[in-house]
């Protein structure tokens, strides 16, 4: 397993190097060159001499990109524009906010789908079945931020079920440790705050696990379907064996190889997509404060954003291998 591991981080090396190299072709292609593009209005010969002299821009291009690659490695990632704090220091204050709401998103979307999709290709062609396919097309077509809108304004604004907006209520004295409210909660043992964090996650959590929850349906109902067809369960059926034990060990664990490499793509698409929800729900995360830079031409965050989804894809797909080495144990010998 651990020869797994490290083989797999080596292998991830050059995918990170490429990036940075897109990256840095990307900011230097930049209207005007990065300077006018970070002086916006202000972007007279005179500044732009002066930025690209302080920042090394008037380098030849393989200095400036060792220098880029450097502060990569350093995690220097710049000062944002809009607030004059490091980008690095900025998307560690977000980054709770964000995880807390892919991971909840992910959690619904696996909870519900895997069996959902599971019962629905057991008992193909029932009502069960008819319903998890067309609720599972309904979900896929449904915009995100449109179902955000449609969670908030009936069951925040109407009914006053869940709040409407942020992390947590501003009457609430938490204690904060990590930055992950729930967890903080629990740890402090102020669960009245950790169950006002839960009540905050729900209607977003909801709104964005949409799309992957239709996806892992259909996706473990077309595997489940496949594997149900295959010689070595119709063997173990013929050999007696209990049907707990045919479902478990012959059929779901072999249906849940493509499910689990869908699961982590669509995780590191939840982290990277979830600019509309917060920004609907005012979270506070990476997301929403993305739009806001996006808006104020705030460069050296959008470069963060991307590398932190890169290394974001990087854990996944190394937990996403470790997964599959442990259901089918094949993987290890290859």
């Amino acid at each position: 397993m651990l020869r797994l591991v490290i083989r797999r981080l080596l292998q991830l090396i050059p995918t990170l190097f490429g990036l940075s190299v897109l990256l840095f072709l990307w900011l230097n292609k930049l209207p005007g060159g990065p300077a006018a593009a970070m002086l916006g209005e202000r972007a007279t010969p005179e500044a732009k001499a002066r930025v690209e002299a302080a920042l090394g821009l008037d380098q030849p291009v393989w200095v400036q990109y060792g220098r880029f690659l450097g502060r990569l490695l350093r995690g220097d990632l710049g000062t944002s524009s809009q607030t004059g704090q490091p980008v690095v220091d900025e998307l560690l204050l977000r980054f709770p906010a964000t995880v807390e709401l892919g991971v909840s998103a992910i959690l619904i979307a696996i909870v519900v789908g895997i069996p959902l999709g599971y019962f629905a290709a057991r008992r193909r062609g029932s009502w069960l079945d008819v319903t998890a396919v067309s609720g599972s097309l309904l979900g896929i077509c449904i915009p995100v931020f449109f179902l955000a809108f449609l969670l908030r304004m009936v069951f925040s604004v109407h009914l006053g079920w869940f709040p409407a907006f942020g992390r947590q209520s501003t009457g609430i004295n938490a204690t904060e440790v990590t930055g992950f409210f729930v967890l903080d909660g629990i740890l402090t043992g102020e669960f009245d705050a950790a169950w006002d964090a839960i009540n905050h996650l729900v209607l977003p959590a909801l709104a964005l696990s949409s799309i992957p929850l239709a996806i892992i349906v259909r996706m473990t109902r077309a595997s489940v379907l496949e594997v149900l067809g295959e010689d070595y369960v119709r063997t173990a059926e013929s050999k007696g064996l209990s049907n707990s034990v045919v479902r478990l060990r012959h059929v779901l664990r072999n249906a849940l190889l493509p499910v689990v490499t869908a699961i982590g793509l669509l995780t590191g698409g939840l982290l990277s997509g979830a600019v509309l929800t917060e920004s609907v729900f005012s979270f506070g995360g990476i997301g929403s404060f993305l739009k806001t830079a996006i808006d104020a031409r705030d460069y050296p965050v959008l470069v963060g954003f991307i590398m932190f989804i890169a290394m974001t894809y990087v854990v996944i797909n190394l937990i996403v291998d470790v997964a599959y080495s442990v259901i089918d144990p094949r993987v290890r010998v290859h």
